[in-house]
């Protein structure tokens, strides 16, 4: 801290006079440690032992990764200053040990090409990044509303034809479908399998084409789905909790997105 300075330049800490007086004019040092009880290795008159930022990590990170916790306020935060940070349940950088939901190394947050990118390291559950208004997905992607884990795809043709000894198979009649939507299970089954025949198909609690009135967690008119010309895309509709899209192979960050792995939300935030 520069002896003039009242703000620490990294956080925003309040920094007391007496606090300043203790760096003795050293610009480098880290007041919080200089000013701790003093080491039993510590020579004897000096306050503590110093720590001098040399290209330390608050000086080179360029992002950092916010938790946001249960009642929504922010808790602990991470900060990205090498090239590679992993995150999941084993013992990563970013860890989580008590996250049933997570792999042991679920994902990595790295630099690349001067941006911060996220990639799934092959995790069970996946991660995903909340979208903003409107984003294209691919025919297959996953995507969370809610509690709600959702397969998005167009609908497949099925073909009316008997077997070999020329018998058709007997059951309900098809319904003419655009999209074809399935809910992912806990367990990894399959729950209600959605075949609407319009292009567009709303999602949320009540009111809906697709509703979920348990969901504590949906907004009444949460998501739009929409197939046009064979591009699928979603829309958030200004829900509460948000949108989220599962990463496929790695997603640019960006500062101020969210990023959900497991059971953990994150925010990103790019110095």
């Amino acid at each position: 801290m520069p002896p003039n300075f009242k703000f620490c330049q990294i956080c925003g800490t309040r920094v007391s006079a007496a606090q300043v007086a203790a760096a003795d004019g050293n610009p480098f040092v880290d007041v919080e440690t200089r000013v701790g009880p003093r080491s039993p290795e510590a020579p004897a008159g000096k306050p503590g032992r110093s720590t001098l930022f040399f290209g330390g990590a608050m000086q080179s990170a360029r992002a950092k990764l916010t938790l946001i916790r249960g009642d929504g306020e922010d808790g602990v935060s991470f900060t990205l200053a090498g090239t590679d940070h992993l995150a999941g349940r084993g013992e990563c950088p970013i860890s989580f040990p008590d996250d049933p939901y997570l792999s042991p190394m679920h994902c990595n947050f790295r630099y690349a090409n001067g941006q911060l990118v996220v990639r799934d390291e092959g995790s069970l559950n996946g991660v995903y990044v909340r979208i903003t208004g409107t984003a294209r997905i691919e025919p297959g992607s996953t995507i969370l509303v809610g509690e709600q884990v959702l397969s998005v795809s167009p609908a497949r043709g099925f073909e009316d034809v008997p077997d070999a000894e020329g018998t058709y198979f007997s059951a309900s009649m098809q319904r003419p479908s655009t999209i074809e939507i399935v809910q992912q299970l806990r367990g990894g089954s399959s729950g209600w399998v959605y075949r609407p025949d319009s292009q567009t198909v709303s999602i949320g609690r009540e009111s809906n084409d697709i509703n979920f009135p348990e969901d504590p967690f949906i907004s009444g008119r949460h998501a739009q789905l929409q197939i046009s010309g064979g591009a699928l895309t979603v829309t958030d509709l200004g829900s509460r909790n948000g949108t989220f899209v599962r990463v496929i192979g790695e997603r640019v960050l960006k500062h101020g997105d969210y990023v959900f792995l497991g059971q953990q939300l994150l925010r990103v935030e790019i110095v």
